[in-house]
């Protein structure tokens, strides 16, 4: 089934200033942690409001044998391209892959935007792939048709692979020595622009040690793009637009939830990408089906949760849709409360910083 989901908009007052704080330089993560599950791990209990403080392994201490961890297998490409107009080598171009619309035709955001007129022809690898531009769509990005020698290649996966770069954030300014630091170790179906970055944490043997406990993991997919990490711009957040995402909930995951949360286990949700994704397709009763499609759900207080029981995320950028959410699952006050604690404790933030556990 194909659907596009765009939420109803809540009632509230809040404006985009009032998901501010303060955050030292020094504090944004420009590298991983040296093992994956020895991040530092915020737990905040929503029942009784407190606050501990442990490294992400002990994660495990805080699950319970019948719940399900709800994770997002999306893969990050190397969707960083860096080339030339073509028949003009100083004109230099730099694009980010941000969602496959059609088999080798792409929405991409350009740099410098003004070169990019319908009909231009760049250049990229030495020629090993060219893109022509097909259209001008949503906030300035470019529909771009690419070509390859597709004897030699079997896909435009393949060519990225070789010349492209992982899209990281512009906060992060160190070079990345191993790519796969910016991959979860359960990543599989490639398309993401970014890395659903709380799963980061997760190493194999940890998952082990969790399925032994008992808990089910069930892989749902959403490719990350700019839906997620768009900045909010407008005052008042509900003015604020999604760019929609393409997900996809399997039929035996969908199962596993349902038959999981029947018997009266946790939808633990790994990340807001995997949470946007369960509450989309959720019913009233919270029922989990399976289904594929495009959602571009705004998640904010006032928003009643429908099927997410706790929360497993990182820590996010001020005025983010991603601290938004956050706020929305528990209360925004005792969110923000949380994050200057995380500040005064010398917490790291952002893609490759610490994580938070609400429960």
């Amino acid at each position: 089934m194909n659907k596009v989901i765009i939420n109803e908009k809540a009632k509230t007052d809040l404006r985009t200033s009032d998901f501010y704080y303060e955050l030292p330089e020094e504090l944004i993560a420009q590298h991983p942690a040296e093992q994956r599950d020895h991040s530092r791990l915020m737990v905040l209990n929503r029942a009784d409001g407190s606050i501990t403080h442990r490294r992400f392994c002990d994660i495990l201490e805080y699950l319970n044998p019948e719940d399900v961890l709800v994770i997002n297998d999306s893969k990050v490409i190397p969707a960083r391209l860096y080339g030339h107009v073509e028949e003009r080598d100083e004109a230099e171009l730099q694009l980010l892959l941000l969602r496959q619309r059609e088999l080798d035709t792409w929405e991409c955001l350009v740099k410098p935007g003004k070169r990019a007129r319908v009909g231009m022809r760049s250049v990229f690898g030495d020629g090993m792939l060219t893109g022509e531009v097909l259209d001008i769509v949503e906030e300035g990005n470019r529909l771009i048709r690419f070509d390859y020698d597709r004897q030699k290649y079997a896909n435009i996966y393949e060519v990225l692979h070789l010349i492209g770069l992982m899209p990281l954030p512009p906060y992060i300014t160190e070079q990345l020595r191993d790519n796969d630091r910016y991959q979860t170790v359960y990543a599989r179906e490639e398309g993401s622009a970014a890395a659903p970055t709380a799963g980061l944490h997760f190493t194999a043997e940890l998952l082990d040690k969790i399925r032994q406990k008992g808990v089910a993991i069930a892989p749902v997919m959403l490719h990350v793009g700019l839906g997620t990490f768009r900045p909010v711009k407008a005052d008042a957040i509900t003015d604020h637009v999604m760019h929609t995402e393409f997900f996809s909930v399997p039929e035996e995951s969908a199962r596993i939830i349902n038959e999981r949360k029947a018997a009266g286990g946790r939808l633990i949700c790994v990340g807001t990408t995997s949470c946007r994704t369960i509450e989309s397709v959720a019913d009233e009763n919270g029922h989990i089906p399976a289904m594929q499609g495009d959602t571009g759900i705004f998640i904010y207080p006032g928003y009643r949760f429908k099927a997410v029981d706790a929360l497993i995320t990182n820590f996010h950028l001020p005025e983010s849709t991603l601290l938004m959410l956050v706020s929305a699952f528990y209360d925004r006050d005792k969110v923000m409360e949380a994050y200057r604690t995380a500040v005064e404790e010398g917490y790291r933030f952002f893609s490759f910083g610490d994580a938070m556990f609400i429960q």
